[in-house]
């Protein structure tokens, strides 16, 4: 049974100690296996797929393309895998934007080792791991919303298809190529979508997004 398997895990993460660190604490759980480790998000991507890890950790603050841009990347190739945000930031943007991507957890690199490993088991069974901080902070941005009407009636059908592909990720040259539109157009109808939404960033509108469907 999949109970009795052990969970195969893979990590990137760029900080060599604190990469060691989560590499033993995995190798010495009963139940799990770490496949695989690396220092970029160009690394992972060449060379995680073929492993096809149950569970990926991923640290969102990687060099060059960061961690949230790594999930990006390897979730279409692996729909199968888990991935759990390693972080230092709390900050709803961040939290939002790796959610967007397909990111499945998020947790505070202070995170003890018990609490970790209790993580991975949870997002592998289906769950959603987070911080206690972390959720705190999920559940205070859903709070502020509710009284508001919902904003996106106010959007236009294609910025709706624009805020839409931002809710998946794509970057902004990306939903230029997708819509066949520049991208000073992309810039202009996220200026637009932030106004009507009154949010300052990407991860703020996802939110209001996910918020306005969910009530739907």
């Amino acid at each position: 049974m999949k109970s009795n398997l052990n969970i195969a895990v893979s990590i990137i993460e760029d900080d060599a100690p604190a990469r060691e660190i989560f590499v033993d604490w995995i190798r010495r759980a009963p139940g799990f296996q770490c496949v695989s480790q690396h220092d970029s998000c160009e690394d992972a991507v060449s060379k995680l797929p073929p492993g096809k890890p149950a569970v990926v950790l991923v640290d969102i603050n990687l060099p060059g393309k960061n961690g949230i841009e790594c999930v990006r990347q390897l979730k279409p190739l692996l729909p199968q895998t888990q991935f759990v945000m390693l972080t230092v930031y709390e900050d709803v943007n961040h939290i939002f934007e790796a959610l967007a991507v397909g990111a499945s957890g998020y947790l505070l690199k202070q995170t003890p080792r018990t609490e970790l490993l209790a993580a991975l088991k949870d997002v592998h069974a289906g769950g959603s791991p987070m911080s206690s901080n972390i959720a705190r902070k999920v559940v205070q941005s859903f709070q502020h919303f509710e009284p508001q009407a919902d904003e996106s009636a106010n959007l236009s059908p294609r910025e709706h298809e624009v805020l839409e592909l931002l809710a998946r990720g794509y970057l902004y040259k990306e939903i230029s190529d997708s819509l066949n539109i520049s991208v000073a157009t992309v810039n202009t109808y996220i200026r637009r979508i932030y106004e009507k939404l009154h949010v300052r960033s990407r991860g703020q509108a996802v939110a209001k997004l996910g918020h306005f469907n969910i009530r739907r």
